[in-house]
């Protein structure tokens, strides 16, 4: 019988996408080839149960470094929820008090968080939009699809977001499908997430997405602080567009919350 570690974790979640966090500032307990580990530690039947799995590690010239993957148990890109609530987790282990500044996959971000317990991520810079029918590609730290609709509830956003994700121009690498619908310069969003396959009730990497595509869907006669409604709670973007069509100064806003803290066999 193969022997098992005891793996000390905490559960957070940002708006309903929920995460294993783990602290390794001391104790390497995973590794990037740790896949089927991983992979079981966010199967909600027989592990803890997660949309992924964060890594907390030490990092000079940073308060630390991210290192993000998805339930499927491989690394992947940034994460915007998980990093809220990575930000929420250091705060919490004391290694910082209401600002950071840490390493991820898509480099150096910035983060404060408010008195009423929201944490503010600087996102990375987004250089262009690609326009697609009616629809819009880009890159906000993971890669989005985002397309309008009249009504969300209308939408099956597991099956049209597979059909989309799994199309021949996305389905080797893989992308985030977003439908979101515009109500009184709020955005209603479902997101369908890779790694996970499934919709999850937040992605912030995709509601910063919308936000960005909303702008230009508008004649850029929208608001640069926009309210978001995912299915799992609120959240606000807020960015600065620049003529030539390029985003920076993006920040994703919105709740971090500590649900457990526990120990698992490995």
């Amino acid at each position: 019988m193969q022997n098992k570690t005891t793996l000390p974790f905490t559960k957070y979640q940002g708006t309903g996408n929920d995460f294993v966090l783990i602290d390794q500032r001391q104790t390497q307990y995973l590794t990037r080839a740790d896949i089927k580990k991983i992979n079981f530690l966010c199967d909600r039947r027989f592990g803890i149960g997660a949309d992924g799995l964060i890594l907390l590690q030490n990092k000079p010239g940073y308060d630390f470094e991210m290192i993000y993957f998805n339930a499927d148990g491989n690394e992947s890109s940034m994460c915007g929820n998980g990093g809220r609530c990575i930000v929420a987790f250091a705060a919490h282990l004391g290694i910082i008090e209401d600002r950071c500044t840490f390493l991820a996959i898509d480099g150096k971000h910035e983060a404060v968080i408010r008195s009423d317990g929201w944490v503010e991520l600087k996102m990375s810079n987004v250089k262009s939009v690609e326009k697609t029918g009616s629809a819009y590609v880009l890159d906000t730290g993971s890669p989005h699809y985002v397309t309008f609709v009249e009504d969300l509830t209308d939408i099956d956003v597991p099956e049209s977001g597979a059909i989309i994700r799994y199309n021949e121009r996305f389905k080797k690498e893989g992308i985030n499908v977003n439908f979101a619908e515009i109500d009184k310069g709020t955005l209603h969003v479902g997101t369908y997430e890779r790694g996970v396959e499934d919709e999850t009730l937040s992605c912030g990497t995709g509601v910063t997405a919308c936000a960005l595509a909303y702008y230009l869907h508008s004649d850029k006669a929208a608001d640069t602080t926009v309210p978001i409604r995912a299915k799992g709670g609120e959240l606000e973007v807020r960015f600065s567009a620049a003529k030539d069509g390029s985003f920076e100064e993006i920040w994703l806003c919105g709740a971090a919350v500590r649900v457990f803290l526990g120990e698992v066999l490995v």
